[in-house]
């Protein structure tokens, strides 16, 4: 299905022509003065240069061509060149009409499907998620449903934090406590417990009071060193305790990140790419890519036409050790092999910026890639307090996410006991389901690549722009469709919206008809934000027109038959939305 601004283009486009005039010129756009029209054209400005006429002019001549179009109500021409549009009643119902009844409301899925890789979790295993954690989340979430939504194949990967140091300071941090257990003994024979030696708790007590010993006490250091070495070298008791974490950590983040509504296909961690390094510092060596610079192994990746110093990326420290940049790498060997992906997303801090252009210039230079796969890096911002720091808890330390979570939903639950908006034991699962849009919306709303301001307050307000809202409106609609049946004894589903006869009315038609163009534009530029713009602007023109309209009263039966096809519609494609941004609605509000 076309986009209704399209639709309107290929009219305007046409009357250019039919004027003598390159048809190109006759694109639309969406008015920013909707006081004086809906749509625009100014397609008559750049052509006084090329036909050497005024502009006036030229937008009179086409202007003369549309004026008998029966899908406009009016068309102008005003001065230096403008062509200003409003459209007939009857076109937007027929198009809104069209979109009811359409699969994804009319919405034009890839011609060509992709698969799509999204990395988005980055959670270390062993420690909890804090707020840090968030915005990968949120926004890996976003990304990932509104690209399967037009229709691609897509994998989303948490790539666990699971191997490295820290692995080796665990397991001298569970020795500390625990030196008889069988895992560090080297006679043992058999297997090691089925059960670990640790709770996810206590798990989360040993890797901070292991790291902070490690910087201490350089015996420990060390040991904690060596540790790492025989885990990579396949230690059978480090391994052992390795699954445990693992089980456990894993139990946990899947609970934690659940809370947030954010899934993940894959599991895979640093741990996976480890059989695949070997054979690629191989093929990188052998291939003349990578060369030894003060005894590490490098790649350069430096081009003539950079601006700045891109430095060599680092495949091997001169002690053989590998880093984040050669795991990143051995990674996308391994999802080249199993996924063969038309692009690769990496939701991470913006700061990691440098790292990501390394990696990927590597990847494209070394061809471990097609040089047709789109390595993409979505670098978001930080979130920051009130004070327009990086958000911290009251004593100054990092907040668990959990504990935020908690926070704005006890934020919520006071604002819904406060005002009476619901009362007895659905109390605590509304106020869950809201806090959730609170919190996504909130950060969301905002362009991914800039740091914000998180304001629970202004959060979870139920008032402007909030999640919260969005819900609201939602729940508003679903009440009056269901007081409709109570009335009539019939559902929403089947009826048709007719010809607007209020400005509210025909306002609320063109903001729907607008999803596509929306959509659309999110999915090009990885910004699920313009989705958070599009609802906004939705519920907006929905309860003006809920505050016009005497819905429920209404005499006549087709007229009120009408409105409630109309706001069917627009709850739908709400509900749509949210679901593409990663929170629901509840029943009741």
């Amino acid at each position: 299905m076309e986009k209704l601004i399209d639709l309107i283009s290929e009219q305007v486009s046409a009357a250019f022509e039919a004027a003598g005039y390159d048809p190109a010129l006759g694109r639309v756009s969406v008015s920013a003065r909707p006081d004086l029209c809906e749509y625009q054209c100014n397609g008559a400005m750049p052509a006084a240069k090329q036909y050497h006429k005024a502009p006036i002019v030229i937008a009179e001549d086409v202007v003369a061509r549309l004026r008998k179009n029966p899908a406009f109500l009016t068309v102008e021409a005003v001065k230096p060149g403008f062509i200003n549009l409003r459209l007939a009643p009857e076109t937007v119902s027929d198009y809104v009409n069209q979109m009811a009844s359409a699969e994804k409301f009319g919405l034009q899925e890839e011609a060509e499907k992709k698969t799509v890789v999204i990395d988005y979790g980055g959670a270390n295993v062993a420690k909890p998620l804090h707020v840090g954690h968030i915005r990968p989340a949120i926004i890996g979430e976003a990304v990932k449903r509104i690209e399967r939504y037009f229709g691609n194949r897509v994998i989303g990967d948490v790539h666990l934090g699971d191997w490295g140091l820290q692995m080796g300071l665990i397991i001298e941090g569970i020795r500390a406590k625990n030196p008889d257990l069988p895992y560090f003994d080297p006679d043992h024979q058999g297997e090691y417990p089925a059960e670990p030696p640790f709770t996810i708790s206590e798990l989360e007590q040993i890797y901070p009071a292991a790291s902070a010993r490690s910087k201490e006490d350089p015996e420990f250091s060390a040991r904690a060193h060596e540790a790492t070495l025989k885990l990579q070298q396949g230690d059978p008791g480090y391994m052992a305790i390795w699954r445990h974490v693992m089980n456990v950590s894993v139990a946990d983040l899947k609970k934690n990140y659940g809370n947030l509504n954010v899934e993940f296909d894959l599991w895979k961690g640093e741990s996976d790419a480890e059989p695949y390094i070997a054979d690629m510092v191989r093929y990188l060596k052998d291939g003349g890519y990578a060369v030894e610079s003060q005894g590490a192994l490098v790649v350069e990746v430096q081009e003539p036409e950079d601006k700045k110093e891109v430095p060599p990326c680092i495949i091997l420290k001169s002690d053989g050790a590998t880093l984040y940049a050669t795991t990143d790498l051995a990674t996308l060997v391994q999802r080249e092999q199993d996924y063969h992906p038309d692009k690769v997303l990496y939701v991470v801090d913006k700061r990691q910026a440098l790292h990501f252009e390394q990696v990927f210039r590597t990847a494209k230079k070394s061809k471990i890639i097609r040089p047709e796969t789109k390595l993409q890096f979505l670098g978001f911002g930080t979130m920051n307090g009130k004070d327009g720091k990086p958000f911290k808890t009251r004593d100054g330390g990092v907040m668990r996410l959990e504990y935020l979570i908690s926070e704005i939903t006890d934020t919520v639950k006071a604002r819904i006991l406060e005002n009476n908006i619901i009362s007895g034991d659905a109390v605590d699962e509304i106020a869950g389901i809201i806090a959730v849009a609170a919190l996504k919306y909130g950060d969301l709303s905002n362009l991914a690549t800039k740091d914000y301001a998180f304001d629970m307050d202004r959060f979870s307000a139920f008032e402007g722009n909030t999640g919260p809202y969005i819900l609201y409106t939602i729940v508003r609609i679903k009440s009056i469709l269901s007081k409709y049946a109570e009335q009539t004894g019939m559902s929403a589903d089947g009826l048709s919206i007719l010809p607007p006869e209020t400005a509210l009315e025909k306002d609320l038609m063109l903001q729907i008809s607008r999803f596509q163009d929306n959509l659309a534009l999110a999915y090009r530029d990885t910004q699920p934000n313009v989705v958070c713009a599009y609802i906004y602007e939705l519920s907006g023109a929905v309860n003006r027109f809920y505050h016009d309209t005497r819905i429920l009263s209404e005499a006549d039966p087709a007229k009120q038959a009408g409105y409630i096809a109309l706001i069917h519609l627009a709850c739908r494609v709400l509900e749509t939305c949210i679901d593409l941004l990663g929170f629901s609605a509840p029943e009741k509000m």
